[in-house]
């Protein structure tokens, strides 16, 4: 068969095939971004009028994207209802700008660690990716600087509120910090914002976009980690000059976003049940949040370093003695514990070992200390049988 040269650069999901081992009830499943099942809200469709069912706009239909710009706009992202596109998922916007800006070899610009899905799709379509490292407060601004004096990205691809895979969010002053460098060197922002939703300590954090003065912009957002990720619900809201352009790519994907999701993503969105819905949500992921810490510190203290996450869903483990997470899988699996590599996040995977990324919405609480013990001793194990391996090289080299 001849297929187009994607094919080649096509690969298959990790988090998808970690996720299809783990579905046995008794794998306790730290891997995936799944939203606790306890907290998916009872919904109705008694009032849902026949019409929905019918072909629908393009675009999504207009009471949800004037719900979904008036949220944007309390923010202090500056927009119209004109400027939303519903979409399946915000997964679909990375696709819809993946198309719309890469050709092989065109150069995007990425946090490094970054969103794994993003980056496959961003290379998929051949992107040549640029990384720019993270601090404790955001993306290194010395780094960002010298990369774009010496390339020119079409984008730059940033998620700065609770960020995936790290979980860390950016400071207020390193926001305006870089969106005045993206405004100075006139790139495109994509930002990323899946978990703002879902945070236990406020701060003033608003979207980065809500900085640019000049350069031209593209905000996602979902409704998947706070309502019902099977609804396949998110948007995207860009600037007036690229909005036609991903308006006329969605239609050429699916038509439209389907409408009987968005009905009931419009049920919810800006009502006070949904107010108090994330209220409760925010309370229930603090408490599990809170009972990783506790359980890291008994089984990982000595072993690992990490930041405790101010909201979103994920811990982000630094291995004090860095070896290949990936081949951790198979042996934890076995141990019914499935976790996410961290390798899988970074450009080039392989000179970045050490890292795992633990999800904590997932597992009940007393069953996440055994989880993690069991973990952190197949950590070990691989730790031991590395050093032996580094001992006997050493020896053989000597």
């Amino acid at each position: 068969m001849a297929f187009s040269e994607r094919v080649d650069r096509l690969k298959s999901s990790l988090i998808r095939e970690i996720l299809a081992a783990a579905q046995r009830p008794e794998v306790m499943s730290f891997a995936g971004g799944l939203p606790a099942e306890p907290m998916l809200p009872e919904v109705s469709w008694e009032r849902m009028p026949a019409s929905i069912g019918q072909y629908g706009m393009s675009e999504g239909e207009p009471a949800l994207r004037e719900a979904i710009a008036e949220q944007a706009r309390a923010l202090g992202v500056p927009c119209a209802a004109s400027q939303v596109l519903v979409l399946s998922g915000s997964q679909q916007a990375l696709d819809l700008v993946s198309k719309l800006y890469i050709d092989k070899g065109t150069e995007v610009l990425l946090e490094a660690p970054t969103y794994l899905a993003a980056l496959q799709s961003f290379q998929l379509f051949g992107a040549d990716c640029l990384t720019v490292p993270l601090q404790a407060d955001g993306i290194d601004l010395q780094v960002l600087r010298a990369r774009l004096q010496r390339h020119k990205p079409a984008f730059a691809y940033l998620i700065p509120t609770f960020q995936n895979p790290s979980g860390m969010r950016y400071s207020a002053a390193k926001r305006e910090a870089v969106a005045a460098l993206l405004d100075e060197f006139g790139v495109t922002l994509l930002e990323d914002e899946p978990y703002r939703d879902l945070v236990f300590d406020e701060v003033e954090a608003r979207p980065v976009v809500s900085h640019l003065r000049k350069s031209s912009w593209i905000y996602m957002g979902t409704l998947s980690k706070t309502l019902l990720p099977g609804l396949r619900v998110g948007y995207l809201i860009a600037t007036p000059d690229l909005f036609p352009h991903l308006l006329r790519l969605k239609q050429a994907a699916d038509l439209h976003t389907n409408r009987i999701g968005q009905w009931q993503a419009l049920q919810w969105l800006g009502s006070e049940h949904y107010r108090q819905h994330l209220q409760a949500l925010r309370l229930f992921y603090r408490e599990r949040r809170d009972a990783m810490q506790l359980a890291l510190e008994e089984h990982f203290g000595d072993i690992a370093q990490w930041h405790l996450p101010q909201g979103g869903l994920f811990f982000w483990l630094a291995l004090k003695q860095p070896v290949d997470t990936r081949v951790l899988l198979q042996a934890a699996l076995a141990r019914n514990v499935a976790f996410m590599p961290g390798e899988a996040f970074f450009v080039e995977p392989e000179r970045n070992p050490g890292y795992l990324r633990l999800n904590f919405s997932h597992v009940a609480p007393e069953r996440m200390g055994e989880g993690l013990r069991r973990l952190a001793e197949v950590v070990r194990a691989e730790q031991k049988v590395w050093r032996e391996s580094a001992g006997e090289l050493s020896v053989q080299g000597a």
